[in-house]
């Protein structure tokens, strides 16, 4: 049996879904299991990562855990000791390819993500471990631009030339659930290693705007907008301010030079492509399409 923290989020969500398809049982760490709206199938269970003591009873029988990043404050090396003594085998942990950068580069931290940490816990924790170290998620573009698309064809945002190698959250989520359910005594076992996951392209704003109208059939543009500017609108409609500054500063930075080429990791594992950026678009793009 398989224990996922961060089950109920986009990511946990779809690893759920994932181990599932593969014909594994899994159990789902949830604060508030009636709001878990998860598949059939699933044991929901109530606990708090960033209290092992609520998890305690929920490591009987499991073989493998994923450690989401959000999930437990400053308790990860005591989740995964507890973890160790109860018999658990593997832990892959969801960390970031920016985990080495300046804290006040990684805007995920803002928002509760302990990335580095992580990471850390993981391969201090004497268990078979894995970290998948994910690039910029592709659903980001529609949590940033959704609402003006939809409002009309202009996009405006920082760094026109901005480029990154944005991944598909469901190539993460199917790598993850490979590297849970991989036999670790078997040559191509994933444990010990330390996954450097990208998209197969790297993309500019503009570009993956231009994918965006080819997609819809309508003439979006790109308006370059400086930064002090869109962290204001930001900061204006409820936004963290200490997310949105580490964000702009973050785009500042890495303007005009890429940020986290295509590495082909990820072809490695799964033995096919990466999915490209249109490959998302196209199973996304009615949530840019207004009604």
């Amino acid at each position: 049996m398989i224990l996922v923290t961060g089950a109920t989020g986009a990511v946990g969500r779809l690893i759920v879904q994932r181990l599932l398809a593969e014909g594994a049982r899994v159990r789902a760490v949830s604060r508030s299991p009636r709001d878990a709206a998860l598949p059939y199938g699933v044991e929901v269970v109530q606990g708090d990562p960033a209290r092992p003591g609520t998890m305690a009873g929920h490591f009987a029988g499991i073989e493998a855990v994923f450690l989401h990043p959000r999930t437990f404050g400053d308790s990860a090396d005591g989740l995964l000791a507890l973890a160790a003594e109860r018999g658990v085998r593997r832990v892959v942990a969801l960390s970031a390819l920016n985990i080495d950068d300046p804290f006040d580069l990684q805007p995920s931290r803002w928002r509760g993500d302990r990335n580095k940490e992580a990471e850390e816990a993981a391969v201090a924790s004497g268990l078979a471990w894995t970290s998948l170290r994910a690039s910029a998620f592709a659903g980001n573009t529609l949590q940033a631009w959704g609402a003006q698309i939809r409002a009309g064809d202009v996009v405006r945002y920082v760094h026109a030339g901005f480029r990154e190698s944005v991944l598909d959250e469901r190539d993460l989520a199917e790598v993850a659930a490979r590297a849970l359910l991989t036999d670790d005594l078997l040559p191509d076992a994933l444990a010990g290693r330390r996954l450097e996951l990208t998209g197969p392209e790297s993309l500019s704003h503009e570009e993956m705007v231009a994918v965006l109208a080819a997609a819809l059939g309508r003439p979006l543009r790109f308006e370059d907008v400086p930064s002090r500017a869109v962290a204001a609108h930001l900061i204006g409609v409820g936004l963290p301010e200490p997310f949105v500054r580490t964000l702009m500063a973050r785009y500042d930075h890495y303007a005009g030079r890429d940020q986290h080429p295509p590495t082909g990791e990820l072809d490695k594992v799964l033995g096919r492509p990466a999915r490209t950026y249109a490959d998302w678009v196209a199973d996304h793009v009615a949530a840019f399409r207004n009604g």
